[in-house]
C-alpha cells in the first residue's frame, strides 16, 4: 500500500513520524486499543532483569538483546517459558514458573517506585479519549497476576473496565497471531477495522495488522525509530504519548 513519510516533530529524543496512507484517509477511529507492557507502561528494564534473573536461576540461560527482540517481547510468557526449557511444558510447570517469573518482576518493580509509572502522557491522552467518548480497551500478553498489579498500581479502572483488559488466560494464541486484537475489538462491540492500536513490539504490530486493525501506531526509543518508519503496517511512529497527533483519530 503506497504511502508517504512526513516528518512533523522533533525533540532530542527522536523523531516523530506520520505515514500519510490513501488506504486510511477516510478512517474514523471509534475505538482504542492500547498493548501494555513497553506502551502504557515502559518496564522494558524492569522485564529484561527479571527475565535474566528467573532464566539462569532455573535454565541456567542468558537471553541475548535479539533473544528479547524476538521471542521475549510482547510474546506470550508461555511460549518464551517453552523457548527457554526447550521442550513442552504442562500446565502445572508453566503455572508454577509463571509464578516464580512474575514474583521476581514485581518486587523489582516495587523496588524502583520512581520508574513504575505509566508513561509520560498516557494519562492526559487517556482522560481524552475518555471524554470523547471513545471507547478503549488493553489488550497484553501478560499474565493475571501482572494484570492484577497493574489495576492496583495505576488504577486502570480510571479508563479501562475489568471486562475490557484482555490478558493471557492461557486460552488467546499468541501474538504476532490477531487473536488478542480480535478479542479486544469484540468486546469492544466494533469491528477491528474501526480501531487504533498503540503498540511498541514487532510482534505486536503484526498482530494488530493480521486483525485487519485500521490504525497501528508505535511508541518507541531511539533505537527501534528506524526499524518501524520502515514498516509498512504503521500509520505513525511516536517517542511519547505527549507527541501523539490528535488528527490520526480522524
Amino acid at each position: 500500500m503506497a504511502a508517504t513519510l512526513k516528518i512533523i516533530f522533533t525533540n532530542n529524543v527522536s523523531t516523530i513520524f506520520i505515514k500519510n496512507k490513501e488506504s486510511e484517509k477516510n478512517i474514523m477511529i471509534k475505538g482504542v486499543i492500547f498493548d501494555f507492557n513497553g506502551t502504557l507502561f515502559y518496564d522494558t528494564p524492569q522485564q529484561e532483569k527479571a527475565w535474566r534473573e528467573f532464566a539462569w536461576q532455573n535454565f541456567r540461560r542468558s537471553i541475548s538483546d535479539q533473544e528479547f527482540k524476538e521471542l521475549v517481547h510482547g510474546r506470550n510468557t508461555d511460549f518464551t517459558l517453552e523457548y527457554l526449557a526447550d521442550r513442552s511444558l504442562s500446565k502445572a510447570e508453566v503455572d508454577a514458573y509463571v509464578k516464580a517469573k512474575e514474583t521476581v518482576y514485581i518486587d523489582i518493580c516495587e523496588k524502583d517506585p520512581q520508574n513504575t509509572h505509566l508513561n509520560s502522557g498516557a494519562e492526559r491522552l487517556l482522560d481524552e479519549l475518555k471524554e470523547r467518548g471513545l471507547p478503549l480497551a488493553i489488550a497484553t500478553a501478560a499474565p493475571k497476576i501482572n494484570v492484577d498489579y497493574y489495576i492496583r498500581k495505576f488504577n486502570l479502572e480510571c479508563w479501562f473496565p475489568l471486562d475490557k483488559i484482555i490478558y493471557n488466560d492461557g486460552t488467546i494464541k499468541g501474538k504476532p497471531a490477531p487473536d488478542f486484537y480480535l478479542k479486544a475489538a469484540q468486546t469492544l462491540q466494533l469491528d477491528s477495522k474501526d480501531c487504533l492500536v498503540f503498540e511498541d513490539a514487532i510482534s505486536g504490530i503484526q498482530a494488530a495488522y493480521n486483525a485487519n486493525i485500521g490504525k497501528i501506531v508505535a511508541i518507541t526509543t531511539t533505537d527501534m525509530v528506524e526499524k518501524f518508519k520502515h514498516m509498512t503496517e504503521l500509520c505513525a511512529v511516536i517517542d511519547s504519548f505527549d507527541n501523539f497527533n490528535r488528527s490520526i483519530l480522524g
